[in-house]
């Protein structure tokens, strides 16, 4: 039986996902502990706690552990967003007599500052309301106010969040970037979605998204189209290799230090890396199981003074041009196992293919052989 009651609910509810109740309940510790361990430090450091103060802080740890990926939750919009808040509230509070009329202007300029700041952060709004009706204690400490309690209790519940956060696994401060090796979309977003094309969605929205799962649904339903439009003028199947290289290289260079080069192994874990001179242009490449063997035989005399990249590098490097069809680049990565083919115009190291890039270039390329299956 249909209820209309019931659908006017779904209208009102926002589109949220409900988490299970042990996610539910550690973000309740993370709240309890965040106010109640920056209160108890306050009252430490300065020997007494601002009861009234706690309700601005009450409404950022409900971002910081409640939904700390938000983009109002990161560090950069708590602790600006409250300390612009602080000063227009005091600097209000002061030349305005009238509490209504301070208190709106405060809230007002607020949101205009933080968001031409991109310091967005719904509580600080309750930091200029603060400023203004704190009445007499707030009025004797006058802009003081901005550093205690505001610039001080922020970074307190800031610092409480991001260990609880950690060790509850979740990332926080949140980082935006997909790929963390390089600068560059991922191999998938190379022939898929790229982040221009998110970019060019979000230029025609005309509000500020404080993202949702529709939200999230909604802005990659309508880049596909976008994507879709884009991958038909490129044409998949006349891929060339610029289209799907990574720009952004992690090398060696030829003169550095074995003991460095297996540093840059373990931090990007990699098997392989390309090698340049000082002109960036692409003399070798090292393999980690080559600064392994030399490992093996570092106490011999004889290779005492091989201890730079170039001593032991491979000077025989097959590459690719930029303007060259990824159709032959298969037999390297199918026949003879390639990890990575570097792209070189004018001897400069431009860029470079992996197999995870064409992995994702030929996954592509069958989902665009089955639609003109489909259309015919």
């Amino acid at each position: 039986m249909f209820h209309p009651q019931s659908e006017w609910l779904e209208i009102l509810k926002p589109n949220f996902k409900l988490l299970p109740l042990k996610e539910r309940l550690l973000c309740g510790l993370g709240a309890l502990l965040g106010l109640s361990l920056s209160s108890l430090i306050s009252l430490w450091i300065l020997g007494d706690i601002n009861a009234w103060y706690i309700a601005p802080m009450g409404a950022s740890s409900v971002l910081l552990f409640a939904v700390p990926a938000s983009p109002l939750a990161q560090p950069w919009n708590m602790v600006i967003g409250n300390t612009i808040a602080g000063i227009i509230g005091v600097t209000c509070a002061l030349y305005i007599p009238n509490l209504t009329e301070a208190f709106s202007v405060a809230v007002a300029l607020s949101i205009i500052l933080m968001m031409s700041t991109d310091s967005l952060h719904p509580p600080s709004g309750a930091v200029a309301i603060t400023a203004v009706l704190g009445g007499e204690a707030v009025s004797e400490l006058g802009y003081l106010f901005i550093f205690y309690p505001v610039l001080l209790n922020s970074l307190l519940l800031l610092l409480v969040a991001m260990m609880f956060n950690r060790l509850t696994g979740k990332q926080y401060p949140h980082k935006a970037q997909l790929n963390l090796r390089s600068q560059d979309p991922t191999p998938t977003q190379k022939v898929t979605i790229q982040p221009q094309d998110i970019h060019h969605v979000l230029e025609h929205q005309t509000e500020l998204l404080d993202i949702s799962e529709y939200d999230l649904q909604k802005i990659i339903l309508e880049a596909q189209y976008q994507a879709n439009a884009r991958m038909q003028d490129e044409n998949v199947q006349e891929w060339r290799c610029e289209d799907i290289m990574t720009h952004d290289v992690i090398t060696l260079q030829q003169d550095d230090d074995i003991q460095l080069a297996l540093d840059k192994f373990k931090q990007v874990n990699l098997m392989s890396l390309p090698v340049v001179n000082a002109e960036q242009q692409l003399v070798g490449t090292l393999a980690l199981y080559e600064v392994v063997e030399w490992f093996k035989h570092a106490t011999d005399v004889r290779m005492s003074w091989q201890h730079q990249v170039k001593h032991i590098m491979n000077r025989k490097v097959v590459t690719v041009k930029p303007h060259q069809s990824i159709a032959d680049l298969v037999p390297y990565f199918v026949e003879r196992s390639f990890n990575y083919i570097p792209v070189v115009e004018q001897q400069q190291l431009v860029g470079i293919i992996s197999r995870a890039d064409m992995i994702a270039a030929m996954n592509q390329r069958l989902i665009w052989l089955r639609s003109k299956t489909t259309e015919s």
